[in-house]
């Protein structure tokens, strides 16, 4: 059954006193346990997971406008623990995931307990949508719809996440353009009436500055609302720019997690390197926000 109607917050629960976005994703699950695998790090259990994710929002939270994290692994102790200052809004994954072990999420629902959870102490919930040009298109259109409704239900905000895959046709033909995709799909799922939309760079923040602007500048004449950028993608030295850039075409911010701190996954005293590698980071990618960002009551 649906919840009773009641009083939303703005934006600005996520935001910078600005008005731009500068907030920290770490709601990954199956895929950051192979990133400590990768490192070399072995395969972590899940209070691993938890203790980085925390240790993650101690550093960061003082920085970040948002914080994103999923139930899963951290949720509950961010929230109960306090461990967000004001003016950081905590965010909640409400993305259930179809991931095989070690692999990318291949397809996302709703997560019915995350609707049921008591949603005290957050200020937005979160989707991913996995976007491709086959049947399901018209479903993940009903997805994001649903999503925006239960949030606005609740009284909270509503992130929306589409990312953009190649069909096998289009691999096979070699007919997949990443832009073209990231375009169309903002076309479909940013009318639907969430929020805040969450995108991916154009081609992955490579090329010129004039030709990343110019991408960033044709994506956001799709695009309706205010919208923010996420960091999968793109090379994590190339991650500032790619914000400068979507910033100046009309972006409202950033909404990242690989770009500030996957290069410490596995690290044995992470606060000493989230102090020294992912704060400064953090701080100058606000500064971008601060300069460049346009507000999110002037996006369109």
């Amino acid at each position: 059954m649906t919840p009773r109607m009641t009083p939303r917050v703005t934006l600005d629960a996520i935001a910078r006193p600005g008005g731009g976005f500068a907030m920290v994703a770490m709601d990954q699950r199956e895929s950051l346990r192979t990133m400590f695998d990768d490192a070399g790090a072995g395969r972590p259990a899940d209070p691993v997971l938890t203790d980085f994710k925390l240790e993650v929002a101690r550093a960061l939270g003082p920085l970040a406008s948002g914080f994103l994290v999923d139930r899963h692994y951290g949720f509950e102790r961010v929230r109960d623990e306090g461990l967000l200052p004001d003016g950081c809004g905590l965010i909640l994954a409400a993305d259930e995931l179809t991931q095989e072990d070690g692999g990318p999420v291949m397809e996302t629902a709703l997560d019915e307990i995350v609707l049921s959870t008591d949603l005290g102490g957050v200020s937005a919930l979160k989707l991913l949508v996995i976007w491709r040009r086959d049947e399901l298109r018209p479903a993940r259109v009903d997805l994001a719809r649903r999503f925006a409704e239960e949030a606005r239900a609740r009284g909270v905000l509503s992130v929306l996440e589409p990312v953009v895959r190649a069909t096998p046709d289009e691999e096979a033909a070699g007919t997949w353009d990443l832009d073209e995709a990231i375009r169309e799909a903002a076309r479909e799922l940013s009318p639907v009436g969430a929020d805040l939309y969450k995108v991916q760079v154009p081609s992955g923040g490579r090329g010129s500055d004039d030709e990343l602007l110019a991408r960033c500048r044709e994506l956001a004449a799709d695009i309706t609302g205010p919208w923010v950028v996420l960091s999968q993608g793109v090379d994590r030295d190339d991650f500032l720019r790619a914000v400068t850039t979507a910033c100046r075409a009309g972006a409202s911010g950033f909404l990242a997690g690989r770009a500030l701190w996957s290069d410490l996954v596995g690290t044995p005293d992470l606060a000493t390197a989230l102090r020294e590698v992912s704060v400064p980071r953090l701080e100058r990618l606000c500064e971008v926000v601060d300069a460049h960002a346009r507000p999110w009551r002037e996006a369109r």
